[in-house]
């Protein structure tokens, strides 16, 4: 079992024999019964998914994860809640967790606050980190490890590249975390000046130049252009970045390696960080990890209920 834990807030906190055990685990998840087999795993607890900005895989992944192990599960209306009357979020989930709700799902976009709220976290319960700011999203990070080791396990010889924005994406943060801890060969960090991490901030040889980012590379993963965590600067239109760093079949074949793998964590912007023709390619693993979404946030919600029962 692994190392019980209150909090999941970044993957950067995991030594790399834990991070394997929450992968193992997800995989456990992945079988054709996990609908219905594991309804005793949270039977009798609460879940409660907070979601302060939009979501569509990763909500919907952690209310199906916390149904399949039998939890019965809160979803919070922001517009219709006591904010809107100036409660605090920690005021929130200490109300919750008087209601008798063990485990919070989060997802925010001000920096900081998960740490903020891990100190304060109501006894007896736990919290779960569904995207913070522009800071970290673990169980994206978790799904995208798990995507590419069930294909390409000697993670120790690949070559991967993240392409496109980087410095605004919580998303890279946390794949480069788990990918890091797991040992990945070659980490390449490739888009435009504006679009790429300050020197020595991550992990990865930083490169504006896609051909050489995409040399041999064993996986490609494809970063949504996100407008709304950009600030104001020296940033491509959408025109300019597909000209010079969308991603399509022909690209990809021709410096990359043949058998290839592409991931995307979504939404696609279809047309600017690739062409919609690899919605259907045999390489493209998008919808895989999607699947892979539900198996992973079981995982981890499972093993925050391994913690409650181990230190109450």
């Amino acid at each position: 079992m692994i190392e019980p834990t209150r909090t999941l807030i970044a993957l950067e906190n995991l030594d790399r024999t834990t991070l394997g055990r929450l992968l193992d685990a997800a995989e456990e998840f992945l079988g054709s019964d996990a609908s219905t087999a594991f309804r005793d795993r949270l039977a009798g607890q609460a879940a409660a998914l907070l979601f302060h900005e939009p979501s569509t895989r990763t909500r919907f992944s952690f209310e199906l994860a916390a149904k399949r192990l039998g939890a019965d599960v809160l979803t919070f209306d922001t517009d219709t809640s006591s904010t809107t009357k100036g409660e605090t979020l920690a005021d929130t989930l200490a109300n919750l967790a008087a209601m008798g709700v063990q485990h919070f799902v989060l997802r925010h976009g001000e920096n900081g606050i998960m740490a903020e709220l891990a100190t304060t976290l109501p006894a007896h319960t736990t919290l779960v980190n569904a995207g913070e700011g522009t800071h970290s999203h673990p169980t994206q990070g978790l799904l995208d490890a798990l995507t590419i080791r069930l294909h390409r396990p000697e993670i120790e010889r690949l070559t991967v590249a993240i392409v496109g924005d980087i410095a605004h994406s919580r998303v890279a943060r946390s794949t480069i975390a788990a990918l890091q801890t797991l040992g990945v060969g070659s980490l390449r960090l490739v888009g435009p000046a504006a679009f790429l991490p300050a020197p020595g901030e991550l992990a990865g040889a930083a490169t504006d130049n896609l051909a050489a980012g995409l040399d041999g590379a064993d996986v490609v993963i494809a970063l949504r252009i996100q407008r709304e965590r950009m600030a104001v600067g020296n940033c491509p239109d959408a025109e300019e970045y597909h000209r010079r760093y969308g991603l399509n079949i022909e690209t990809l074949t021709a410096h990359a390696k043949p058998d290839v793998l592409l991931l995307h964590p979504g939404p696609v912007n279809w047309g600017v960080e690739l062409d919609r023709e690899l919605a259907r390619w045999p390489q493209s693993l998008m919808h895989e990890q999607v699947r892979h979404g539900v198996a992973v946030r079981m995982a981890v919600l499972e093993t925050m209920a391994h913690s409650l029962a181990v230190h109450g």
